[in-house]
Formats: C-alpha cells, sequence, structure tokens
C-alpha cells in the first residue's frame, strides 16, 4: 500500500522509546501437521454433457495452494517467523508444495504415498464438486537422525501450532514424544482430527470445533448425546491433561474450560462462552486454520487462553467475510490487498480483521484539527513502522474538553474524511474519550505511536500497550506546527489587513 499524498520513503526517522519487557516483534512458532495440496478449478457451466446429465466446466482458472498444516504456517507466518515440521512427498505436487512454502523454514520427513491433494471445482463461485486425490500421508524414515533434527526446531520455538488433517502425523510416536516435551516448555495448540492422535499431556489450547468435541467425548464419563458444548469442553480438558479446550461452534462462538495457573486440578475449571459476530460469506474453508493460528500467536505473545480464543474467533469471522480460503488464495495472487473497514465494526473487531490480514498493526490517537504537515510528517512515518495503521480521533466533545470551548475548528464528520483519504491511513475511528488507554486495549495495536512531543511518561495508556506486549514508539515532528499556531496566525492576518474606517467628506 502506498503512502500519503507525496513521497514515501523520506527522512523521517522513528524513535523507540525505552519500555521495559517489550515482547519481540515476530515471535518464531512450530506448525507440525498434514500438509495437502489444494488445487482449485474457477469456470463456468453454460450446458450439461451430451453422455450423462452432469454438469460442464469451461474451465477459467486453476490456481496450487498449500492446505491443511501448510495454510496453517503460512498463517501463522502472516506474524511470526516459522519452521514446518510435515511429511513432503518426493513428486511434482510436493515440489510445488515447497516452491509455495518458500520463506518458511522447512523440516521435511518421509511420506508414504504421493502427495495428498484436494481439487475444489467451482462454477461462478459456487462450488460443484471436491476430489481427494494422494496419501495416506503418514511419515515415514523417523530415524534418530531425522528427530533429533525436529527436536533443534523445536527448540528455539516460542509457540507450537499441532495442525493435524488425519494422515498420520500425529500417531507417530517419535513425534508425540518430542511435542510431549515441547507442550512442558512453550505454549502448545492442538487442533484436532477424527483421524488423528489424542493432544498429547500438557497441551496449553486444544481447539476441536463441536462436531469434534461431540465424537471425541462419546467414550468418555461425564459425556453423552445431550451434554451441552461447555461441559463438553470441560470433559475433554480433563480427558487430555489440558490446560485450556476450546469448543467452536461457528456463529455462537466459542466455549473456553481453562484451569488457572496455579488451580487444583481436582476442581472443575471455569468455563467461559466467547461470541462471535455473524460473518456472511460463501467460503468457511480455513477459518479453523485462521482460529488456530491467531491464538498460537497470542499465546506466544503472553497471552491466557480465554482472551487469545476471543481474538481467534474475531479472526476467523474476519476470515470468513473476507472470502475464506479462497479469498486468502486470490489476494496472495494480487498482492495484500488494504482491507475496507466496516463502519459498524467494534475496535476489537477491527483489530482482528486488519491483523488477520497480515503484518504489524500501528495505531496513534489525536485532534487532528486543521490537517497539517506536522500532522502528515507523523502519520507517514507512523505507518512505515507497519502494514496497517488505525487514527484514534477525539469527538467534537472530547477536543472541547481537552482544547476549549472555541475547538474543533474543522467539525468531526470533516476530519474523518480527510484523514481517511490519505492513503497511509487504513481507519479513522472516533475517540470519545479524553484518553485513550480502554481503545488501546479493545483495539490491542502491535505499536502505539505517538509524535515526539510526548514522553512515555506523558502517555497513561503506555502501560496497557506493555501490558499485553505490544510497543510504545515516538515519532519525529515539524517544529513550529500545530493547529493553535495556524489559528494565531490567521487571526493576526486578519488584524493587519482589516479594512480602515471610512473618513466623512466635508
Amino acid at each position: 500500500m502506498s503512502g500519503p499524498a507525496g513521497a514515501r520513503g523520506g527522512s523521517a526517522r522513528a524513535y523507540l522509546a525505552p519500555v521495559p519487557g517489550d515482547a519481540p516483534a515476530r515471535p518464531r512458532v512450530a506448525v507440525v501437521g498434514d500438509v495437502l495440496l489444494d488445487r482449485d478449478i474457477d469456470g463456468t457451466v453454460t450446458r450439461l454433457a451430451p453422455d450423462a446429465p452432469v454438469p460442464v466446466v469451461d474451465v477459467t482458472t486453476v490456481r496450487h495452494s498449500p492446505g491443511g498444516a501448510g495454510l496453517a504456517a503460512l498463517l501463522c507466518a502472516q506474524r511470526a517467523d516459522v519452521v514446518l515440521v510435515a511429511p513432503l512427498a518426493d513428486d511434482t505436487d510436493g515440489r510445488e508444495l515447497r516452491r509455495r512454502l518458500e520463506g518458511i523454514t522447512l523440516v521435511p520427513l518421509g511420506h508414504e504415498g504421493p502427495t495428498r491433494r484436494k481439487t475444489r471445482v467451482r462454477s461462478d463461485g459456487q462450488g460443484i464438486v471436491r476430489v481427494d486425490e494422494g496419501g495416506p500421508g503418514t511419515p515415514t524414515g523417523t530415524t534418530p537422525s531425522a528427530v533429533t533434527r525436529v527436536r533443534d526446531a523445536l527448540a528455539g520455538c516460542d509457540a507450537v501450532l499441532v495442525a493435524d488433517y488425519g494422515g498420520g502425523t500425529t500417531r507417530d510416536p517419535h513425534l508425540r514424544e518430542l511435542l510431549t516435551e515441547a507442550a512442558a516448555r512453550v505454549p502448545l495448540v492442538w487442533d484436532p482430527h477424527p483421524r488423528g492422535g489424542a493432544p498429547v499431556p500438557g497441551a496449553a489450547l486444544v481447539t476441536p470445533n463441536a462436531a469434534e468435541a461431540e465424537r471425541a467425548a462419546q467414550d468418555l464419563p461425564g459425556a453423552g448425546a445431550t451434554t451441552p458444548l461447555p461441559d463438553l469442553a470441560e470433559v475433554l480438558r480433563r480427558a487430555w491433561s489440558a490446560r485450556a479446550v476450546s469448543v467452536t461452534a461457528g456463529e455462537r462462538g466459542a466455549f473456553v474450560a481453562a484451569r488457572p495457573h496455579d488451580g487444583d486440578d481436582g476442581e472443575p475449571a471455569a468455563v467461559r462462552h466467547l461470541p462471535a459476530r455473524p460473518a456472511h460469506g460463501a467460503d468457511s474453508c480455513g477459518a479453523g486454520d485462521r482460529f488456530a493460528a491467531t491464538v498460537t500467536e497470542r499465546l506466544a505473545g503472553g497471552d491466557e487462553p480465554a482472551t487469545a480464543v476471543q481474538e481467534g474467533v474475531l479472526a476467523a469471522s474476519a476470515w470468513v467475510a473476507s472470502g475464506g480460503a479462497d479469498g486468502f488464495r486470490r489476494a496472495q495472487e494480487d498482492g495484500q490487498q488494504r482491507p475496507e473497514p466496516d463502519p459498524a465494526t467494534s475496535l476489537e473487531e477491527l483489530g482482528a480483521r486488519l491483523r488477520a490480514a497480515g503484518g504489524v498493526l500501528v495505531a496513534t490517537s489525536g485532534c487532528f484539527d486543521l490537517l497539517h504537515a506536522g500532522h502528515v510528517t507523523m502519520l507517514d512515518a507512523a505507518r512505515q513502522l507497519g502494514d496497517h495503521l488505525v487514527v484514534l480521533v477525539n469527538s467534537d466533545r472530547s477536543v472541547r474538553r481537552l482544547k476549549g470551548p472555541e475547538r474543533p475548528l474543522v467539525p468531526l464528520a470533516e476530519r474523518l474524511r480527510v484523514l481517511e483519504s490519505l492513503a497511509c491511513v487504513d481507519a479513522a475511528v472516533v475517540l470519545e474519550s479524553d484518553e485513550p488507554s480502554d481503545a488501546v486495549a479493545a483495539l490491542r495495536p502491535d505499536i502505539w505511536a505517538k509524535g515526539g512531543d510526548y514522553t512515555v511518561a506523558d502517555l497513561p495508556e503506555a502501560a496497557v500497550v506493555r501490558a499485553y506486549g505490544g510497543q510504545v514508539v515516538t515519532l519525529p515532528f515539524l517544529p513550529g506546527h500545530s493547529t493553535t499556531r495556524l489559528v494565531d496566525r490567521v487571526r493576526e492576518s486578519e488584524s493587519v489587513t482589516a479594512t480602515p474606517t471610512m473618513r466623512r467628506s466635508s
């Protein structure tokens, strides 16, 4: 995305305030699981075949992209450095997968059979048929040297995501032993599959959907066909010896059973319902991967499971609304598009949507009354810190409280319109409060940026940013540029050029 009107990449520099305890900008995440090759065939149907009552698809586009743990790795790579541990076949499709996973560190294992491939055929966006080929994909050749490579890869990670797609990776005893070791050291998220192995003990979070949870709990004591989802979450948490279990239920959101850090596992865990915003989209494929990747990244940053799940639910809803896996793949091919904000979207949802699009989220705040060169310099510098910029704009009432009864000179609607016209600004959001701490806590930007006329001590919201692992950045400003100075100059000019009193003729 380009910068605001005028040149980008000037000499302005951003200054990072020395905030103790800042988290690394990009955690390192390991994804372990089964990789697929997704093949999308788009076309149109205008007739039936002459030899059978089936539609004839005139193909317009064929696209290939990683699926399964491969898609999960790509999503994690938007906000983390990723190592992918997975069986990869030595065939044409396997080489295609390697090519499309460029930028991700691969630790390949042997793969039984040809690459698993899922082909989806669509006509005018409507799915007609899916064809599954290849496999079974069971890992082979888990020799001592291969086990050592995997152990070394996991050792340097801040979190692990197990993306089980039923190929057999999670049933391999050597890999299970390594995953058990990892779960004792770092947050491990287990995204299960009905044909996969049970989660290893000590997982920070297990993320079955409602159908997977009901199936997994069929033979467990305390569960039955009519067991409510909140109770299922706790039954499974105990059965799997997990710190937390999140049962996702589409538009109903998620139910999270979580044991406190120092809680007695003999006592029932607290179960929370985290609602989702209904998302309208034709393709929900990949929403589970978006959810799992988001919660893994949040746990790596130190979030509690319930907080991470809430972020994951919002990210999954945004994923569906933006076109699902097909929309993601098209965006990958066309170049990342700027997400369009929904006026009704909450700050939590806006933050989740922009983070789901990938990259670093930057935010700032201010009155922005009479937008001038100092404002534009600061906003441009803020945008250069990341991939998305959200501006919190003080409401008219807030500006009057902060600046006096004669301000603002420009009403809120016009200030928002001017800011949103800048290419560096992804969204301008009204801030009713005079102090942005609550809004920052809801939006959770990776970087909170303010002009260099502030210090960290001046910013009460800095403590909020530190609490969730974000960074506070002070930006350069142009001395002598302010709305107050502009107003004073206009008034001085009016005083000098005032029309003199006319003299009466005698």
